[in-house]
C-alpha cells in the first residue's frame, strides 16, 4: 500500500536538512546579511518559507489559523542558527500532524484559500509547499555562495 505522508515528509526533510547544510556554523551577521537592497537575508528566508509551509498545509489544507502575518517574515532578524533550524523542525513537526490524517483519495478535496479566496485542491497546497521550499533552497544557496565570497574578499581571501 503507497503511504503518501512518508514520501511526502522524507522530502520536506530532505528539503530541510539542505537548509540547514547553508547555514549550519555561520555567524549571525551572515544569516542576516543580504547582497542587496531587494535580496532577503537566509534568516529572512527560513522564517518566511516556515511560515509559508504553515499556511498552506494548516490554514488551507487542515483549515487550523495560523493567524499568519506575511509582511512580518520580511522583517525577520536577529535569529541565529539553532532558532531557524527549530523553525523548520516545527514546521515538519506540525505537517506530519496533518498530513497523517490525510488519506489518499483526500488529495483531490477542495480548499479555499483564506489570503486570496482562490478555490485549490489539497494536492495542489501540499505540491506548492514543496516546490516554494525548494525555491527558497535554491535562494538560500546563492546567498550562502555569495555570503562566502564577500566574507573571503573582505578578509582578503585570494581564490
Amino acid at each position: 500500500m503507497y503511504h503518501f505522508e512518508h514520501d511526502y515528509l522524507e522530502r520536506m526533510g530532505w528539503l530541510h536538512a539542505e537548509i540547514e547544510s547553508q547555514i549550519r556554523d555561520l555567524p549571525q551577521g551572515a544569516l542576516d546579511w543580504s547582497p542587496g537592497s531587494d535580496i532577503p537575508s537566509m534568516c529572512v528566508l527560513v522564517t518566511h518559507l516556515t511560515g509559508a509551509e504553515r499556511y498552506w498545509i494548516g490554514d488551507v489544507v487542515a483549515g487550523e489559523s495560523s493567524d499568519r502575518d506575511r509582511d512580518a517574515e520580511f522583517r525577520a532578524e536577529g535569529c541565529d542558527q539553532n532558532e531557524l533550524i527549530t523553525k523548520m523542525k516545527v514546521s515538519r513537526e506540525y505537517a506530519g500532524e496533518v498530513i497523517r490524517k490525510i488519506n489518499y483519495g483526500d488529495l483531490s478535496n477542495q480548499r479555499i484559500s483564506p489570503r486570496n479566496g482562490n478555490e485549490i485542491t489539497v494536492g495542489y497546497a501540499l505540491n506548492y509547499t514543496l516546490e516554494h521550499t525548494a525555491i527558497h533552497l535554491g535562494h538560500i544557496q546563492i546567498i550562502r555562495q555569495m555570503w562566502d565570497q564577500h566574507n573571503n574578499e573582505s578578509r582578503g581571501v585570494q581564490k
